[in-house]
């Protein structure tokens, strides 16, 4: 399970309002117990020392200590919830009902207020030294004047009660709460486990099913329960499930069609173009003895036969890769002498000026098909002859892959402008016209599609980019490109031991 998963999340989502409310609830609950229990002892005591002062009737001044001392002991032990200890003070007379004469846990403050002549039924307050809470009480003794008027008469009394029962009882109720609330989030855990069951089950069965549709089950569906908002998404899933199995089975059918098209127009097309050619190369030999204009129209005929010609088998080519028809047929070949029997063959080294440059060390053997490794260097270099600027150089190289693999490396590159930036990713696309004015080229448009096509199916790549944007040469060829310098560079990377890639094999399975 993922730490912080979607099941951990609802979980500990659950568990936090089951401990929210839970310890909401204690403390709402422990604070009015502990009021309760700690207001009513509070309350006894004071009104039970204030009536204990009260009867008090008279006071003989100057105060005598000995009579004092038995009055603050007889309060003493009247003292409600539990006994007091009392304290009197009288001017500099400081007298108790126990043997220390002062106590230090009555403050100023609670001092100054019983003294206070506004305050003549006393004061109180709680107080904590060494961790021990006490109530303390103010009281002075007053003069009963006329018609209810009463006179201080200087003496206070002071109550001091130590308040360890009801900490105790407080104490008690936290631990309750405590206890109380583990169990309830141990309790709590059950139902989160079974809600986050709940929720992640159709989830997870979402994501099986469209794990499955990207491996190509188009036909995956997500059984559909209940009526609440999983359901809907569910129904939602499937119903977009089956448009997209519909739109895509119909694009099959419609690349399908048009794959048939393709190859059935060029097989169709073969036979009439065999018996064209046959008959523009006869006009081609007469054309010397034709009138000029009939001579130039049948020169034209013969060019653009020749073009329909290269058309037809590219669009075979292509129609075989579509058709996932296209197989390798290797052999062992010296790479540098295959390069150069291609440049022969269509008469572009050895001319003047010289059109290709080459740079081909010798005993570099691999394992390629002949006849597409053929199609690959005679397409690039005509491609950079066409489009580029002579002269071309041809590099041939051996490298290693990062994952070790050994390769053989081609590289092609041209004297021109470069490739323009917009035209960079779309350099392989079929029928790509870099000009959009440019209504026709030399070439059928397709040649670069079947060179990267060729390359695949050999388990390789091939780049294309410019001079100047390449800032070394990961290859270790002797001419460094300059700086400044312009023109395209192509480069095909392919196994020393070429066998059909792992893509086109799972395409052809």
């Amino acid at each position: 399970m993922v730490p912080f998963g979607l099941r951990t999340r609802l979980i500990l989502a659950f568990l936090l309002v089951a401990a929210v409310s839970a310890g909401t609830t204690a403390t709402l609950t422990y604070r009015e117990a502990r009021n309760s229990v700690v207001s009513g002892a509070q309350d006894t005591a004071v009104a039970s020392f204030r009536d204990e002062v009260e009867q008090i009737q008279h006071v003989d001044l100057p105060v005598s200590r000995d009579q004092l001392r038995k009055e603050l002991q007889r309060i003493a032990r009247q003292g409600k919830p539990r006994p007091w200890y009392v304290y009197a003070e009288y001017g500099t007379l400081r007298i108790s009902s126990g043997t220390n004469a002062e106590s230090s846990v009555i403050t100023p403050e609670l001092r100054r207020a019983t003294n206070s002549r506004g305050r003549l039924h006393g004061s109180f307050e709680r107080v904590v030294k060494d961790g021990v809470p006490y109530l303390t009480i103010g009281m002075p003794v007053v003069f009963r004047a006329g018609a209810g008027g009463v006179l201080p008469t200087g003496l206070a009394l002071y109550a001091v009660m130590p308040m360890t029962e009801e900490q105790t009882q407080t104490e008690a109720l936290v631990s309750a709460a405590r206890a109380g609330a583990m169990p309830g989030l141990v309790i709590a855990l059950l139902p989160a486990l079974l809600a986050a069951s709940s929720v992640l089950r159709p989830v997870r069965g979402l994501r099986r099913a469209a794990r499955s549709m990207g491996s190509g089950k188009l036909d995956t569906r997500i059984p559909v329960r209940g009526r609440d908002e999983l359901a809907d998404l569910a129904r939602t899933f499937n119903e977009s499930a089956g448009e997209l199995e519909r739109s895509v089975t119909e694009l099959r059918r419609a690349e399908e069609r048009a794959r048939r098209f393709a190859s059935d127009v060029s097989h169709e097309l073969r036979t009439p173009l065999a018996g064209m050619l046959a008959v523009t190369e006869v006009l081609d030999e007469d054309a010397e003895r034709l009138p000029p204009d009939t001579a130039r129209a049948v020169r034209l005929i013969s060019a653009e036969t020749g073009k329909l010609a290269v058309l037809i088998e590219d669009l075979m080519e292509i129609s075989r890769f579509d058709a996932r028809a296209a197989e390798l047929h290797t052999d062992e070949i010296d790479v540098a002498e295959t390069i150069r029997r291609t440049l022969q063959n269509r008469h572009w080294t050895g001319g003047h000026p010289e059109q290709v440059r080459t740079d081909l060390p010798d005993g570099i053997r691999a394992r390629l098909d002949p006849r597409r490794f053929d199609i690959v260097v005679a397409n690039l270099v005509g491609n950079a002859l066409r489009h580029g600027a002579a002269p071309v150089t041809v590099r041939l190289r051996r490298a290693t892959a990062a994952d070790g693999t050994p390769l053989v490396v081609t590289e092609v590159t041209d004297s021109g402008p470069g490739i323009r930036p917009d035209v960079l990713p779309h350099i392989f696309d079929r029928f790509y016209k870099a000009d959009a004015a440019r209504t026709r080229s030399v070439g059928s448009g397709l040649g670069l599609a079947i060179t990267q096509e060729n390359v695949h199916l050999h388990g390789g790549t091939i780049r294309a980019a410019n001079r100047q944007d390449v800032p070394h040469d990961p290859y270790g060829f002797p001419e460094p490109y300059a700086s400044g310098s312009t023109g395209a560079v192509f480069t095909v990377e392919i196994p020393l031991d070429a066998e059909t890639s792992p893509d086109l094999m799972e395409d052809l399975a």
